[in-house]
């Protein structure tokens, strides 16, 4: 069967569709974070993984729309997958034709995922490579490159063998074509930064405009998704090189090019399938993960996970085991006012012998773990000049981000070792603010000047501090290690590195397949719960709503942390034990400080 171009595309659209329900085709699929552009050409079938960072104006097209050749005979095409209209030697697109039909389409600026770690974009694009399909050759006529692709699409979708390049488009949708662009050219160009708009500025994500055709009202501001598409990289898609005097007053240049990036910078992929992902470990999606799991033992990985954190906090188990629940912690009920599962995480008393290396030392090492991730140093110019959340820019009308609009289950780890004596600006007291607020309500805000708008989030939050930290916390955790061991830190994390290399793969998989595990609380363990919660209180009138919140989704992750599925009493038993010596360390320290 002759590969087929994108009018056969449309024309048997579900039979298209249906072989992209197939998990090994969809991931053979040419993956445009790690393809270079310079390999494909307008309509190649490829795909884009990433996170929503903002949603667009709808945008009105001409679905189809009748065209005219020079001899006067007249056709219909179809103009869905496109950007610009498709036309052939001196044919007109009839605008006026009262058989048109417009329809409505929606853009989604999605970034590739913030603080995406090493290791994960490394065995991402290797699993690219090794499918053989984002090996291009690029030809000097331009045509579509060749590659190797599965046998199911070879006869079926893959390769569409679109004549777009050869025809002459009609820019009236696009921008002018590179005849009529007027040689007074505006300078006022913005720049590939701000196109780009990363969240992480020293760690800049890879950007894509995709133009949805359904499910407008389903994707969500800053979760993950996973879009097949057709691409479009026409030049003349890119609007900077129009001059100012070409708008309406209605209109703006700048907005003009912030809509319409360089392609080149910026592809447009236009989606025909789009997936929604829990989750960004690329392990999870290979098959590396079926020999680990045939095997695989919750508890023992458990055990070993918890011996190197031991390490890399001299000795301290405690802190390990909150540490290591931190990393399996994520939102599993939200309401009005709480966001239940939320499990920030304060480590504090961290010996000043240790300072300043050390806190970045532990940070390397939770990063072999973690798809993704953010060490941020809490440094003075770091809150002075930082944007911390999101602010809508009416004057190109873009959403430019900031620092805290992560992907869910992005740790973020805050060092505020890193504090300095010296003057808080303004940003760096609305930092803190923002701080605080994300921490304490996992939400978001998000800055429209007239009005803030709150998005929910989940992201874990670790503050590394030498005193009690100034943000809000759940879990406070004042470090307790043996003197004598400080002088061999640098040692120890050598010797906890040299332990976990052979685990890696098992622990990712571990740290992962907890966070998106089950689980269940029988009305007998609720009955339980309540009977020795009423003891307590009698016991310490202090104890309220906010130590039973903490209790529980303590006993919760200590279940799920050994494999199993619902509640029982002996993580109870566990949680109350942990938090009962947790708290004797905080007043410990507190009368330290007092006698001091």
């Amino acid at each position: 069967m002759s590969i087929p171009n994108l009018p056969n595309f449309l024309e048997d659209e579900s039979r298209y569709l249906s072989l992209l329900q197939n998990n090994e085709i969809w991931r053979k699929v040419p993956l445009l974070n790690y393809t270079p552009l310079h390999g494909l050409t307008d309509l190649s079938l490829v795909r884009f993984r990433g996170m929503i960072q903002d949603m667009l104006d709808p945008e009105i097209y001409l679905e189809k729309y009748q065209v005219i050749s020079s001899e006067g005979q007249g056709r219909f095409q179809n103009g869905k997958y496109r950007d610009c209209l498709a036309l052939q030697g001196n044919e007109k697109a009839d605008f006026e034709c009262r058989e048109n039909v417009q329809a409505e389409r929606r853009t989604l600026f999605v970034v590739s995922v913030p603080g995406f770690n090493q290791w994960a974009s490394t065995f991402e694009e290797s699993s690219c490579n090794n499918s053989d399909l984002s090996k291009h050759e690029v030809s000097t006529s331009q045509r579509v490159p060749k590659r190797s692709i599965p046998e199911e699409l070879d006869s079926e979708m893959m390769d569409v063998n679109d004549n777009s390049r050869d025809n002459k488009l009609n820019k009236r949708q696009c921008t002018e074509n590179e005849n009529s662009r007027p040689s007074n050219v505006s300078t006022s160009v913005l720049s590939a930064e701000y196109h780009l708009n990363s969240p992480i500025p020293d760690r800049p994500s890879k950007a894509c405009l995709i133009k949805l055709y359904s499910d407008f009202d389903s994707h969500i501001l800053n979760s993950i998704v996973d879009i097949v598409g057709f691409l479009s990289v026409d030049p003349a898609l890119d609007a900077s090189t129009i001059t100012d005097s070409s708008y309406d007053e209605f209109d703006s240049c700048g907005e003009r090019q912030a809509q319409n990036p360089p392609p080149s910078l910026i592809p447009r992929l236009h989606a025909v399938a789009v997936r929604k992902l829990d989750h960004t470990n690329p392990l999870l999606d290979s098959s590396i993960c079926e020999p680990i799991f045939s095997n695989f033992s919750f508890e023992s990985v458990y055990k070993d996970l918890k011996i190197l954190l031991t390490q890399c906090f001299l000795g301290d188990d405690l802190a390990a085991e909150y540490l290591l629940l931190h990393l399996i912690s994520t939102v599993y009920i939200r309401s009005d006012l709480h966001s239940l599962g939320k499990f920030a995480l304060n480590i504090c008393n961290i010996p000043a012998q240790l300072l300043p290396i050390y806190t970045k030392q532990l940070y390397d090492i939770l990063e072999l773990f973690i798809p993704a991730s953010h060490y941020l140093p809490m440094t003075l110019d770091n809150m002075n000049t930082l944007q911390f959340f999101p602010k809508k820019d009416y004057q190109t009308n873009k959403l430019t981000s900031g620092i805290l609009q992560l992907a869910p289950h992005t740790h973020l780890v805050l060092d505020e070792t890193r504090l300095e004596p010296g003057k808080l600006e303004n940003n760096g007291v609305r930092g803190i603010q923002s701080l605080a607020h994300f921490i304490k309500t996992q939400q978001l805000k998000c800055d429209f000047q007239y009005y803030d708008i709150d998005f929910n989030t989940n992201i874990p939050v670790l503050v590394l501090s030498e005193g009690r930290s100034m943000l809000p916390n759940d879990f406070q955790v004042p470090l307790s290690v043996d003197n004598d061991r400080i002088s061999l830190i640098s040692e120890t994390l050598k010797a906890a590195k040299h332990y976990a290399q052979p685990k890696l793969d098992a622990i990712r998989c571990y740290l992962t397949a907890a966070k998106l595990s089950s689980f269940d609380m029988n009305p007998a363990d609720s009955d339980m719960i309540q009977t020795d919660f009423v003891e307590m209180r009698k016991a310490n009138a202090k104890v309220g709503a906010d130590e039973l919140h903490r209790l529980l989704v303590l006993s919760r992750l200590l279940a799920i942390a050994t494999g199993k599925t619902q509640f029982d009493t002996e993580s109870w038993d566990k949680a109350k034990q942990m938090e009962e010596t947790r708290l004797r360390r905080i007043v410990n320290i507190h009368k330290s400080t007092q006698n001091k």
